[in-house]
């Protein structure tokens, strides 16, 4: 079968590679893709966004499978128009695209229909927003814009003045433009974060490894938000924990969503705080995670080409995702000063050889006279699977110090969290 992945970025290489290993998919195409992606399928030259050039390229290439990265394309509706042209699309629609492009209207969704989630209040007047200063009587609070933001929409605030500071940037200032024409306040929770996948047709859900996302920008989860600065997978939770998880979070938003006459098809992400009062919703997402992907996706079992046709489909059924008893971590390597302004251009050099085991997944890079420069503020995913997880981290930055661009930046901690429950599992 010939399969196209709309993206350019890292979750779009790991999706390639993996889809690639299949004896059933003959060719791939990416759309932009990436010089990674160009060593294992064919990259034409269309935007993520460019709906109907997606459509005719399908069309003409007669694509047996298309799978959408990122999620601008599915909020702009790409599933509504393959659909609409009888071409099959792993994806949800635009209107279930909402419970991520409308953070408005996620939260209103899980409070009407019970999904554990922090309080919020819901403002598109700068003076509505002040007003509420007056009841806020505990700092941290977050607030978030609406609307799509590249994973830097949630700003955490702690007093007063960074809140009428960020409100007024957002509202008055429109700093994130559309996006944040409605902000969400909620309240600050504590505890560990993690990432849960779903499978579905709109019905059925079949699950994918858990993870870990790590968002600031410095060890010890310290500095401001970014796109993602590594993963682990997958994430230790316990039978209880997990239970909730199924039966009071998914399953529930699935056939909730379903009750509202939204079909959801695709991949359902939860990004959860395990809070002391269990866990919560911070947010839902439309598609796979950036880089939880590059993490999940090494360790899954079997031949993911069934599943995601099968959800396509509408046909789940009994299809069952199984994981590998592995570890796998993603570290992301950026440019200095991301995610603020950073230079691009850089050569990258590899010093060593990679080891075999070792999965590099390119996330903003481009050619430039025959040479490997970096095109944006994220540009490498190192990924490293193995049984234990000390050794997948001590392996995976051993791996990192054969790299080298100028100002690269990394996390030096991803997956402590991860050996740190472990061990407290252990005593237990």
């Amino acid at each position: 079968m010939k399969v196209l992945i709309v993206g350019g970025g890292g979750r779009e290489h790991a999706l390639a590679w993996r889809l690639s290993r299949s004896k059933k998919v003959k060719k791939l195409f990416a759309a932009p893709g990436n010089p990674g992606i160009t060593e294992i399928g064919t990259c034409v030259d269309i935007l993520a966004t460019d709906i109907q050039g997606l459509a005719r390229f399908a069309e003409e290439k007669k694509i047996d499978l298309t799978v959408v990265g990122p999620e601008v394309p599915l909020a702009l509706g790409i599933a509504d128009e393959f659909e609409r042209r009888g071409l099959r699309i792993f994806g949800p629609n635009k209107n279930a695209s909402r419970i991520e492009a409308d953070k408005a209207f996620a939260r209103d969704f899980m409070h009407r229909f019970g999904i554990p989630a922090p309080k919020f209040q819901i403002y598109d007047t700068i003076h509505a927003a002040l007003k509420y200063t007056k009841t806020i009587n505990k700092y941290p609070v977050v607030v978030k814009a609406s609307g799509l933001a590249g994973g830097k929409g949630a700003i955490i605030v702690n007093t007063r003045k960074e809140y009428e500071k960020t409100v007024d940037e957002l509202l008055v200032q429109h700093r994130l433009g559309e996006a944040g024409n409605t902000i969400v306040v909620e309240e600050f929770l504590i505890g560990q974060e993690c990432s849960v996948f779903v499978l579905t047709d709109g019905i059925r859900l079949t699950y994918l490894p858990s993870s870990q996302d790590h968002k600031k920008l410095h060890d010890r989860n310290r500095g401001p938000n970014t796109g993602g600065m590594g993963a682990y997978a997958p994430y230790p939770t316990n039978r209880r924990v997990s239970n909730i998880i199924e039966n009071v979070i998914m399953q529930p938003t699935v056939l909730s969503l379903r009750d509202q006459g939204i079909d959801y098809k695709g991949v359902l992400y939860a990004g959860l705080i395990l809070t002391s009062l269990g866990p919560k919703v911070l947010e839902y997402n439309c598609r796979f995670g950036d880089p939880e992907a590059q993490v999940i996706l090494p360790i899954i079992d079997g031949d993911l080409v069934d599943a995601l046709c099968a959800v396509a489909d509408g046909k789940l059924g009994d299809i069952e995702i199984k994981a590998k008893n592995q570890w796998s971590i993603c570290v992301v390597l950026t440019s200095g000063g991301y995610p603020f302004d950073y230079p691009v251009g850089e050569e990258i050099q590899l010093k060593e050889k990679l080891s075999a085991k070792t999965l590099l997944f390119q996330a903003g890079t481009r050619k430039e006279d025959s040479k490997l420069v970096t095109a944006s503020g994220r540009v490498l995913n190192v990924v490293y699977t193995h049984e234990n997880l000390k050794i997948a981290k001590q392996k995976v930055y051993e791996e990192i110090k054969k790299i080298y661009f100028k100002g690269m930046y990394y996390r030096k901690d991803i997956g402590n969290s991860g050996m740190k429950k472990m061990k407290r599992k252990r005593r237990r």
